[in-house]
């Protein structure tokens, strides 16, 4: 009795990686890009109407903030320090029936500087916070 032996063809026995690199490299690319959309500050701001015919009674309940430089701010036409803006906001927050906030920014401040003021604001208890543009 003759002992067959059969021998298998010569062939690629290892599994082929390059789709499952291109899989995962396009998926990086894609977190990468999606990523700083997800993390975006929350700040929720409201644009002032420009119209000038509001009522005496909305401008007299609304808060005015005026950044002039990143250490002074005007609160309704005071001029204070940025360390005193809590100080002063607070008490007219607490006496405002609406607690909006209308925030102005002059052209040199920060960005930072703007911010802050705003999360300043937020913090303090301003219901609505509308900037408004020079």
């Amino acid at each position: 009795m003759a002992i067959r032996r059969s021998h298998a063809p010569p062939g690629i026995y290892d599994p082929n990686l390059t789709p499952l690199i291109d899989v995962s490299l396009v998926l990086v690319v894609i977190l990468l890009v999606a990523t700083p959309f997800a993390l975006q500050s929350g700040i929720g701001v409201a644009r002032a109407p420009q119209s000038g015919k509001t009522g005496a009674t909305v401008r007299d309940a609304r808060i005015e903030i005026t950044l002039i430089d990143a250490d002074h701010v005007t609160v309704n036409r005071e001029t204070v320090t940025r360390d005193q803006l809590s100080a002063s906001l607070a008490p007219l927050l607490a006496a405002s029936p609406t607690r909006e906030v209308v925030v102005r920014c002059a052209p040199d401040v920060t960005h930072g500087a703007f911010v802050g003021v705003l999360d300043q604001a937020k913090q303090l208890g301003a219901a609505h916070i509308a900037v408004v543009g020079g």
